[in-house]
């Protein structure tokens, strides 16, 4: 089983307890027709434009607020995936593994799912390249937003819609 490190002054983190089965989980997570359903706070809208589920392969997202008119959300690349446990993706290199400057901060996502008696134990680890760019990334809302998301996605998952 995998296992993230957690520094207090560089990461952030997000755990939940998600009444539902890992695979459902990770289902919700690499399957763009779900993905697409909790990736983005409502009312806003995703679109799934890239999920290459391999080292190296991308994972590209955009954002509509009308589902007619599109813009760039996130450009990341895969790390790490072991299939039901595992995912780690960076923006710090765009999907086509060129370096890129990401706005506003450039971060590490490591996504760990873990059984549970009740469900999946799920948890999150963004790591930042500064303290600056952490406390940076808290002050933009990540507990909030990807708070929201995780909700949203522990309600497609709990509901059976995964």
């Amino acid at each position: 089983m995998p296992y993230i490190s957690f520094d207090p002054t560089l990461d952030l983190s997000l755990e939940r307890l998600i009444k539902a089965s890992p695979r459902t989980v990770w289902d919700a997570w690499t399957e763009p027709r779900l993905l697409e359903r909790w990736w983005i706070p409502a009312p806003m809208q995703a679109r799934v434009d890239e999920l290459d589920l391999r080292p190296g392969g991308g994972f590209v997202t955009s954002l509509s607020e009308d589902g007619d008119t599109w813009a760039p959300h996130t450009n990341n690349a895969y790390l790490a995936v072991e299939p039901g446990e595992l995912l780690v993706f960076t923006n710090a290199v765009d999907a086509s593994l060129r370096p890129a400057d990401p706005a506003p901060v450039a971060i590490t996502a490591h996504i760990l799912l873990r059984e549970h008696p009740q469900g999946t134990d799920y948890k999150v680890v963004v790591r930042h390249r500064s303290e600056a760019d952490r406390s940076t990334h808290e002050g933009l809302g990540f507990h909030e937003g990807w708070g929201a998301v995780t909700a949203a996605l522990a309600a497609l998952a709990e509901a059976g819609n995964a």
